[in-house]
């Protein structure tokens, strides 16, 4: 096999050739493909299987053709990086008293059943299973890959465990159950320990710990959290505060929580983003809705889509418009898609129609029966086959009160969609539909199906309905006449310090504090929320009168830990070219074609392609043109967390390199910039080196009357010089260069 369209020919799937094509996926890629990537080219569940199975195969029949030819095989290097995690362990309740009573055969069975199960589940919401550990098993979420809610994955494969183990079949006799723990935070992950079947990629850090301590806290059939999962999974779910629980090898008490189930949040906005904060800076957007609105209600229906990326508040203005109407008579339809089941046909009609009827866990199926004909007799008084139709969709038996429909699944499909047309159409008969489908870039193709049959039907009624999507999703309606779209941009400086005062109450940071949040959010509302959270909770500042101050000297804002994810998945995106992300990231915000293929010792034609590969994923923006152009990271805070996945030993040898780099084949940088070599030097360890550049940066800032940045550069010079053995003989020499060329400035 020597190209992708063979191998898709060859699996039969060649109607996936041009999306393939598109997004540059070539036979040199093709083992690095996951799930996720084939589910973001908009292949179906089924053939996803199969195209995953196949790339194993071939990998398998790799490794075999090098034995068979005597070569090595590969050996992976090593990959350790610093991620956060959301760690997890799952433990088989009473395995021990198995033992004593199944006969080793037949426990070998019950735990390979129960291995099986925990793979599917943790791998189905993008888990990793690093380890079976007889009874108990260890999966991380957020490694390999991230994605954008790992913490919250991990607690539904959790929930999801604790409910499908028990109704396992097997030679026990009785129900199984586990316990199970979940912690996320920062570690150190994918070093190799261990041989043959004991290898695996070690986690290193509290996180693991904190997990292994939960899980043996946890009652059989529970799960227990710790407080930084919490937070990140917000009101997702429900929980039981176990207050603070003292856990082996932990010197402080630690607070835990138990997850009892889905959280009663309506939107994911609800459950992960309710600040209080008020919407700042959408002003003309709101206007435009509203105009849409009355026209809506004098019968024009009409369709806005909303477009942003994440982060620019596409759900705060979805929610705003709810507020704005509240007052105002009319029905309102609001529809969420998940990250978690574009693969479930409707999901987001499916939930809809619960949360209107206001289904509850103990219901029975009569009770459900009733509350659905409640909500459907709303729009009209024949429930006739609509109920029929949309009780079978919600998998609620009728019992014989409605006429059983005996169509084929298409056929089924199709009526199941125009009944929930049909009850838009009863509603706006009754009075103006505010409808909202958000996030549709996550919808299932069957959701998609029904959304454009509905936008073609809504022009002549009471209705108006918003779509919120991100950038990436190109809806197939914008040429319609009735359809409008509105491209979210970034916010000015000025209303980004309007959110910061608001979440301060008014009370003012430190300048350098505030302008730090700024340039490092570049306009996105969500990072500008998050960022200066984490500030107020950190301890970087406290309040001193009518302002903040900062608690001690100011160092540069680390990544919010609600933010981490999402980064961290942008960059896992692009695996193959994160390693020159995170070069441009060593290099600083901004860096130059010349300097990043100086230093990324790469083949050109490689690194061209990882540029452009970088540039399309928009992680990088350019100027100019190669060998010319000019590079900007899309987000300071992307930079940060491509910056914050090396280990230190990495960050110190790559910014060595960039110093020799500059010193042979940019030796104006020394003269015209010396204190980019100081940074990079000091970065290395070369700390003698740097006070030099520190000092030759604050001579040239003084010589142009820069008195401000010439005492800053002496600053660090002096700091510098601490860390080196005093009675070192370079020591002292450096010491009578500040002392004599910057003595004035620490006057």
């Amino acid at each position: 096999m020597s190209s992708v369209p063979e191998w898709l020919a060859t699996l039969g799937l060649s109607e996936y050739m041009d999306r393939f094509a598109e997004n540059d996926v070539d036979i040199s890629v093709l083992h690095l493909l996951t799930d996720q990537d084939l589910k973001e080219l908009g292949v179906s569940l089924g053939h996803r299987r199969k195209m995953l199975a196949a790339i194993a195969e071939l990998a398998g029949a790799a490794r075999a053709a090098s034995r068979s030819a005597g070569l090595p095989e590969t050996k992976r290097r090593d990959e350790a990086e610093r991620r956060q995690l959301s760690v997890m362990f799952c433990d088989l309740v009473g395995s021990t008293s198995l033992s004593t009573r199944l006969d080793p055969e037949d426990l070998r069975a019950v735990i390979g059943a129960y291995h099986r199960c925990c793979t599917e589940l943790i791998e189905q919401k993008g888990g990793f299973v690093a380890k079976y550990m007889g009874d108990g098993v260890l999966a991380y979420f957020g490694y390999p890959l991230a994605y954008e809610h790992d913490a919250e994955r991990a607690v539904q494969a959790a929930l999801a465990l604790v409910k499908a183990v028990p109704n396992l079949d097997t030679a026990a006799g009785v129900p199984l159950q586990v316990r199970i723990g979940i912690a996320t935070g920062l570690v150190v992950v994918g070093d190799l320990v261990g041989k043959g079947a004991a290898q695996e990629q070690a986690v290193v850090g509290e996180t693991p710990n904190l997990a292994a301590r939960f899980q043996t806290l946890a009652e059989p059939g529970t799960v227990v959290i710790s407080s930084t999962t919490r937070r990140l999974t917000g009101g997702l779910f429900e929980y039981r505060d176990l207050g603070t629980v003292a856990l082996k090898g932990f010197g402080e008490k630690v607070p835990a929580w138990q997850v009892l189930g889905a959280g009663a949040a309506e939107s994911r906005f609800e459950a992960l983003r309710a600040t209080g904060t008020p919407l700042v800076g959408r002003a003309e957007e709101i206007e435009l809705l509203m105009c849409r609105w009355e026209q809506a209600k004098g019968g024009g229906g009409c369709v806005v889509l909303l477009s942003g990326e994440p982060g620019l508040g596409k759900s705060r203005i979805a929610q705003t418009m709810v507020e704005r109407l509240a007052s105002e008579p009319h029905t309102r339809l609001r529809y969420f898609c998940s990250p978690h089941h574009q693969d479930s046909p409707l999901y987001p009609s499916i939930a809809q129609l619960k949360r209107a009827a206001g289904f509850r866990r103990d219901d029975n199926d009569e009770e459900r029966l009733a509350k659905l004909e409640a909500v459907l007799v709303r729009a009209t008084d024949d429930l006739g086959e609509a109920l029929s139709l949309l009780a079978d969709l919600l998998a609620i038996p009728t019992g014989g009160r409605y006429r059983p429909l005996n169509l084929t699944p298409q056929k089924r499909k199709e009526e199941t969609i125009r009944a929930q047309l049909a009850q838009v159409e009863g509603l706006s008969a009754r009075q103006p539909v505010l409808m909202l489908f958000e996030d549709v870039h996550w919808s299932d193709p069957t959701t998609r199906e029904a959304l454009e049959m509905l936008i073609d039907r809504i022009r002549g009624l009471r209705v108006l309905l918003i779509i919120t999507f991100r950038p990436e999703f190109t809806p197939p309606w914008i040429s319609l006449s009735h359809v409008t779209l509105i491209s979210l941009s970034r916010m000015p400086p000025d209303q980004c310090a309007e959110i910061i005062a608001h979440l301060t109450g008014g009370t003012t940071l430190p300048k350098e504090i505030a302008d730090q949040i700024v340039d490092r959010t570049d306009g996105v509302p969500l990072f500008v929320e998050e960022l200066t959270k984490n500030i107020m909770e950190s301890g970087l500042v406290m309040q001193a009168g009518g302002a903040y101050q900062a608690a001690g000297h100011a160092r540069p804002l680390a990544i919010p830990t609600t933010l981490q994810g999402s980064l961290l998945a942008r960059l896992d995106r692009l695996a193959p070219t994160r390693e020159l992300a995170q070069i441009g990231a060593a290099l600083g915000r901004q860096f130059s074609h010349e300097l990043i293929s100086a230093v990324a010792q790469m083949p050109q034609h490689q690194l061209d392609d990882a540029l452009v590969q970088l540039e399309n994923a928009e992680l990088i923006y350019r100027r100019g043109v190669p060998p010319d152009s000019e590079y900007i990271f899309k987000h300071a805070l992307l930079q940060d967390a491509a910056y914050g996945m090396m280990l230190r030993s990495r960050r110190q040898q790559l910014h060595g390199r960039i110093a020799a780099v500059l010193e042979g084949e940019f030796p104006e940088a020394a003269r015209t910039q010396p204190e980019i070599l100081a940074h990079h030097c000091a970065e290395a360890g070369l700390v003698e080196k740097a006070i030099d550049y520190y000092l030759a940066a604050s001579k040239r800032a003084t010589a142009a009357s820069n008195n401000t940045e010439a005492s800053r550069q002496v600053a660090r010079a002096r700091t510098l010089l601490d860390t080196l053995p005093a009675s070192a003989r370079r020591a002292t020499e450096l010491r009578w260069k500040i002392e004599v060329g910057g003595w004035w400035w620490s006057v």
